[in-house]
This record gives C-alpha cells, structure tokens and sequence, in this order.
C-alpha cells in the first residue's frame, strides 16, 4: 500500500507539475520507490511508451525525475483538444475517440474504474506516489463527478498541498478563495498551503504567511523562489511562447494555433547564443538561421491558418534561403496535399505547401510506436547529419509517401528531404547529442562564426542536473519535515 501525497494549484500554470516533478526527485534521492500520477491530463504534448501507448509529457518528465521508466498508468486519461469545444480521449494509452465537452463531462464518470486500476498497477511499483491535480478544485461549475482535484483525493484518501502562483499577484486571495469555496471535508484535506514563484524579500511577504494561516487555519508549508530551470512545460501556457530577442543563431518555430509537442526543441536552448523563438506572424518572422515547422493537433486548420495569416507565402520565399524542418504535422504540411477521407479533421483534400513532393492521407488509426533508426540522407546545410543515429516516437494519424521516385529518404521509413527541406515524424528528433550539436555547428559556420567549443551535453544528462537543482532548491525552502508527515499520517484506515 503506497503512502500518497496530492498538489493541487489555486489555477493552471500555479507550478503543479515542476512540484510534483521536485518532490518525486526528493523522494527518489531519499531512497524511496516513487511515481508521479495524474488521473486526467489536458495537453497536446505527449509521448509513446516502450509498449506504444500514449501519455501526456508532464508525467513523463516527473517520472524522469523520479528514476522510473514512464508508462501510461501514471496518466489513464490524456484530452488532447481538437478544437475549442472538442477533445480526443485517450484512455490507457489508446484512443477512445473524440467527444465534445459537455459530452465529456457527463461521461467521465464512467472512467473511475480505469483510473482506480491504473492507480493500482502504480500502487505495485511504488513505495510513494505523488499525485497531479488539474486546474483548481474550486472550480464549482466543474466539481459534480470531479476525477481529478478534491474527488480524486477522496476516492485515494490523499493529503493535499495547495500551491499559489504569487507571481501573477493576488496569491493570499487565490488560496483563501480556493479554500473558502471548498466544502468542509475537503477544506479538511488540505494540510499545506505553498506559495510559488516568489521573487524579493521574504521578510516582507512574512506578515501576509501570517494572516492567510490564521484566516485558512492552514499552515504555509513552502514559499518557492522563482525557478530558471531548464526543463518542460506541460502546455499553451508557457512562457517559452513569449517573444524573445534574436540570439547569434536564431531558431524560428511556427507557432500554429493548435500546436503539439513544442518540447521537441527545448534542446536547443542549452546552447549559450542560441534563440528559439516561437512566431505566429509575418512581423514575427524576420530572418532566422533555421525555420520549423512542428507538430499540431490539427494539420488540416493550421495549414489553412498558416495560408490565411501570410506566412505560407512568407515561408514559400524563404525556403530558397532557409532551412526548414517539418516534425509531424508540420512535416505534413510541406508536402503537396493532405487528404482526409475518413474526416479524421476537416475531410476533403487540401493542397499542401509543395515543399516536397510527398501526399499525405489521414488513417483512422493512429501510429504510436517508438523509433530507432538513421538519418538516411541529408544535403545542403546539415550533409553532415548523414548516417547519425536517431531515436525517439512517432504519433500521426496520416501516412505519407513520395510522388517522385528521386525524392531522398530523410529519417528512415518516415520522413524525405529535398535540397535544405527536411521532413520527418519522429519526435525527439533533435534530442540526440551530436544532432543538435552538427545542426547548431553547421548554422554557426554558414555565418562565420567560430562554434568549436560548444559543450553539447547529453540532453538527457542536462535534465537531471536539472531535476537535481529543484529538488535541492525545495529541500531548501520546504518544509520537508512537514511533507513527510502528511506521508507517514496518509492512508493510515487503509493500512489497517
């Protein structure tokens, strides 16, 4: 029987997920079995497990962090929006099928057993389990059949720690609101308030700790400094979407409405001189070294987005100039039509960038499988890319092929290039070391500028030294003592 712990957030982007993510990291350093779980996740960045299911890429993250491979009964339910009003459910790691929200909403208390079951499955290889809430449990237009806040505490018997953003303002506000709003017995699960994304003087903030313990009877248990980190956001919210100043090699990623696995490119920004920037107009454009053209939820509406905007016709005049890489979706897009005719989006055919001489049709069933493989042939700019290695995972629901028998393989088997334009599915791509490093060397040198002593760590190896400093950043400025005995007082009916 797994001792539990939950953090739920007073709203999105409070820091749930990189909390969660430093206390498994504790847990782990001390010696414990544990796993990260999140009952219901929404987010268009996700992941293939070894056994080709599909999970959200936060918990992915937090079970790096924890020393444990990642498999999907850390996330039985992932929403991947499709639009405004829509999903699609995947459930254990498989497609259940898309559904509006108000559908959604009246079903979802069907998945209880799936979620209880994956609990279970975790419960077998973990000592500890700290648990991801989604939003806020205050959200009482959303509370009938919750399965993920205050209802998800209940049916695991959690402790909760409540975690508001001060960076945003109003944090004493945020908690107090979030608790007052709360029915009594669930007021009663929250044994820690955490005040996150502090910047200053703390001696300042120390009378507001006060009066917010005496007003929620709630002991504040951390007030976490705002933490540069390199390491993944989970959604739409992130600030690496904010614009950016232009660094000696510049990266421009198109950042399409619906936009997917953005953390494909976090790589590149452990170079010092290197921006990745994300744009989502002509004015945004300007002249960067290499553009990319990553994945989305949608290809069909963001190419037409892409066309109405003006940037298709902008990226048509660069590609002369620029290389351009298409992951996915993006991929997709560069090809000379798209076809849907199973309505899998939009439905219809729709013509395509013409980047490549390839032609997409979107399938009823979705690939997800994880890849290993070899970049078959590179010109141009990256030729040195040339037979390296390549692993990581593919999801698409679309095959392409060549319509020209001299268009050269890219990444074997699933993706081509011509000239500087390269597409491929595979996410994760750039991941590996000595790619991000020739293709980092190989702009650099196109510019005159001297990249001989770039230290491309392992990308991998850059993670946990990240995961390492926000668990000691937490150890510092938490009250772990305090942690430990929401732990050791968890679960104690259930032990008995």
């Amino acid at each position: 029987m797994a001792k539990v712990i939950m953090v739920q957030g007073t709203m999105s982007n409070a820091g749930k997920s990189l909390i969660v993510a430093g206390l498994c990291r504790i847990f782990h350093q001390d010696g414990y079995r544990v796993a990260p779980f999140k009952s219901q996740n929404m987010a268009l960045n996700s992941y293939i497990t070894a056994d080709g299911l599909e999970m959200g890429r936060a918990q992915v993250m937090q079970a790096e962090a924890a020393g444990m491979e990642p498999n999907v009964y850390m996330n039985p339910i992932l929403l991947k929006p499709t639009n405004h009003v829509g999903s699609q459910v995947i459930v254990n790691g498989e497609v259940l099928g898309n559904m509006k929200a108000k559908d959604y909403f009246a079903y979802k208390k069907q998945l209880i057993p799936n979620i209880l079951e994956a609990f279970k499955k975790l419960e077998q290889q973990a000592d500890i389990i700290v648990i991801e809430g989604a939003g806020s449990p205050a959200e009482i237009n959303l509370k009938e059949n919750d399965i993920v806040n205050m209802g998800l505490a209940e049916l695991v018997d959690a402790p909760v720690l409540l975690v508001g953003d001060i960076d945003r303002g109003g944090v004493f506000a945020q908690l107090y609101g979030t608790v007052a709003l709360l029915e009594e017995e669930e007021r009663n699960r929250i044994k820690g308030l955490v005040i996150n994304k502090f910047r200053g003087d703390k001696s300042i903030l120390d009378p507001g700790v006060e009066m917010i313990e005496a007003k929620s009877g709630i002991d504040v248990v951390g007030v976490l400094p705002y933490m540069y980190l390199q390491l993944e956001d989970e959604d739409s919210l992130s600030e690496r979407f904010l614009q950016k100043d232009v660094g000696l090699i510049d990266i421009a990623v198109v950042h399409f409405p619906r936009i997917s696995n953005f953390t494909d490119f976090d790589v590149f920004e452990q170079f010092d001189g290197v921006s990745v920037r994300y744009v989502s107009s002509v004015a945004q454009m300007g002249n960067p070294d290499l553009l990319i053209l990553p994945g989305t939820k949608n290809t069909i509406a963001d190419l037409m987005w892409l066309r109405e905007s003006g940037l298709e016709a902008r990226i048509r005049g660069m590609a002369q100039t620029v290389p351009i890489i298409g992951i996915c979706g993006g991929y997709q897009m560069m090809g000379k039509s798209i076809e849907d005719p199973y309505n899998v989006e939009n439905g219809g055919t729709i013509r395509g960038m013409e980047l490549l001489d390839t032609r997409t049709v979107l399938q009823q069933e979705k690939v997800r499988r994880q890849y290993k493989g070899r970049i078959c042939r590179a010109q141009g700019i990256f030729a040195a890319l040339e037979g390296l290695t390549v692993s990581g995972y593919e999801i698409h629901m679309g095959k392409t092929e060549s319509e020209n028998e001299l268009l050269q393989e890219f990444t074997a088997g699933c993706g081509y290039t011509k000239g500087q334009i390269y597409g491929s599915y595979v996410h994760g791509l750039f991941d590996q070391k000595e790619i991000c490093k020739t293709i980092v060397t190989s702009l650099a040198e196109k510019k005159g500028l001297k990249m001989d002593d770039l230290a491309a760590m392992d990308y991998q190896a850059i993670k946990e030294q990240e995961y390492d400093k926000l668990a000691d950043c937490m150890r510092q400025y938490m009250d772990m003592d305090a942690i430990y005995a929401m732990l050791k007082e968890s679960r104690i009916q259930d032990d008995n």
